[in-house]
């Protein structure tokens, strides 16, 4: 059986000069309909060393983000094993294998996907985009790096921005969170 598209928002993760932004929109759809404009679906974590986003179904978003902080802590913030070990309980434990979400990590040396086919990519392109506008703004961000001089920050927020104008499940009310 084929897993559902998840398309229920947009997060991306942009690294640039030494640094990482995280920023996700704040809609929440149930079905096709509008529940919350303002969610925040993206976070820092381990004492602000490392952030997090998830697009998908909340409540299974929330309970991989706690299986991946408590790996991050048994890790000592070793971001690479941490969501490589996530991956594996995520294919391997009957628990949570049905669960339907998509994250991206990231500390300041490089940002990775996690997915529950037990999947964890590095880009190539120091982007990463996931959910429903996330090929909309990972394609703005790639223009962005190559063509201008934002920061992380800006490139993340308007890659954002103009997946939100193009995707009806991507809002403009966006969460930011930086790591320098």
């Amino acid at each position: 059986m084929e897993k559902a598209k998840i398309r229920s928002t947009t997060v991306i993760a942009v690294k640039k000069d030494g640094k990482v932004a995280m920023a996700g929109d704040g809609q929440v759809t149930l079905g096709d309909t509008v529940c919350k404009g303002n969610a925040r679906k993206v976070r820092k974590i381990y004492n602000g060393k490392i952030l997090t986003g998830f697009a998908g179904s909340v409540a299974d978003a929330f309970t991989l983000l706690d299986k991946f902080e408590e790996k991050i802590k048994e890790f000592n913030g070793d971001l690479t094993r941490s969501a490589v070990e996530l991956a594996k309980m995520w294919r391997t434990e009957r628990s949570l294998q049905k669960l339907e979400a998509m994250l991206i990590v990231a500390d300041k040396s490089k940002i990775l996907l996690i997915s529950g086919d037990g999947n964890v990519i590095e880009p190539e392109n120091d982007v990463l985009a996931i959910g429903s506008g996330g090929n909309y703004a990972y394609s703005a961000a790639l223009a962005y790096l190559e063509c201008s001089n934002y920061s992380a920050k800006e490139i993340a927020e308007k890659s954002l921005s103009i997946a939100g104008n193009i995707c009806i499940y991507t809002n403009h009310n966006v969460t930011a969170e930086v790591l320098e």
